[in-house]
């Protein structure tokens, strides 16, 4: 295995300074790298002064005096890049948007150590990863669900992870951050807009699955829904509406659980919306065929705006709906004959 490179710096502080934790005083020195990551450089060894090891990260800077830091090169990854081919939005150096298929998972897990976003992106990618944490992997600041489809942003390096964690940690609270998605839902809402308010949490019968629980038990969590359409069952009456979806929050599996305990579950979700399976009984043939073929849950990442952690520039991208989606929409609107 090849010797792996390393960079020093050495940096002193001021008067102002004395008396700060040495691990935020290096973060804030050097912004490239995260203050989780340079903790686990001072745990390594890798801080020194006055030719002793600085060990722990609580540990207050003294004006006047010198402190080295090495930062050695990124590790090679595990997982191992693989090509599986990429629908790619848009690529810098800092970060790449990946428009996602429905289908693959994003990170590697038991069940899916291979074949996952990760791994293409490894070898997408190559040396223009820098590195997470010295390693040389693609950052993963948010996740979609093995079956939603939709926009997905990675970073490249530890600057533009740490800043675009801090953007879905915020979850658009600042304004920088914007994600929209569209899904196909069970019945039509009372209201055509509205919130759901809903803490979630671990389901206490299925530990697997995600439920609305009390605040006690659960994480806040917050839904915004506007219905864009709505579609008719074959007698007429309105029975599926297609709604844009915007989150204040970012729970797993958040959008799924708040539709089905509003009782309107998304088409497909063979998770939470098990209990309108019937319901397909009540759509025209070609859409119940549609509905078959789509094979899952008809939800779709359809815009990210966030702004780049480098430049400051504000990015916005969009995606149309998947060809699965729009056939189910289009057989939905299909008159009967």
């Amino acid at each position: 295995m090849p010797r792996l490179h390393q960079t020093s710096r050495e940096l002193v502080a001021s008067e102002d300074e004395a008396g700060e934790r040495i691990d935020r005083w290096l973060a804030a020195k050097i912004p490239e790298l995260s203050r989780s990551r340079i903790q686990a450089l001072i745990k390594a060894g890798a801080v020194t002064s006055g030719g002793g090891t600085i060990g722990e990260a609580g540990w207050r800077v003294k004006p006047g005096r010198s402190y080295s830091i090495t930062v050695p090169e990124a590790e090679e990854p595990t997982p191992r890049g693989e090509e599986i081919a990429l629908d790619v939005v848009f690529e810098d150096g800092d970060l790449i948007v990946i428009d996602k298929p429905a289908g693959l998972v994003v990170h590697p897990a038991p069940g899916h150590e291979t074949g996952t976003l990760v791994n293409a992106l490894i070898r997408h990618c190559g040396d223009s990863l820098s590195g997470i944490g010295g390693v040389r992997r693609p950052g993963i600041v948010h996740r979609l669900d093995k079956d939603t489809s939709g926009l997905l942003v990675v970073a490249k390096n530890d600057a533009a992870h740490k800043s675009l964690s801090e953007q879905f940690a915020d979850h658009g609270r600042d304004g920088r951050l914007h994600r929209a998605y569209l899904a196909l839902c069970w019945g039509v809402p009372d209201r055509p807009s509205g919130v759901v308010d809903a803490p979630l949490g671990r389901s206490q019968a299925n530990r697997k699955k995600m439920a609305v629980v009390s605040e006690t038990l659960g994480r806040f969590a917050r839904t915004h829904y506007h219905v864009e359409k709505v579609f008719a069952d074959v007698d007429g009456h309105d029975f599926v509406s297609l709604m844009r979806l915007e989150l204040e929050t970012g729970r797993t599996h958040q959008i799924r659980v708040h539709l089905a305990h509003i009782r309107h579950p998304v088409l497909g979700d063979p998770v939470y919306g098990t209990g309108f399976k019937a319901s397909a009984r009540r759509l025209g043939e070609g859409a119940r065929e549609a509905l078959h073929h789509l094979r899952r849950q008809a939800l779709h990442a359809a815009e990210l705006g966030f702004e780049h952690p480098v430049s400051g520039q504000e990015m916005a991208f969009e995606s149309e709906l998947p060809a699965d989606m729009a056939h189910l929409i289009a057989a939905l609107e299909a008159p009967e004959t």
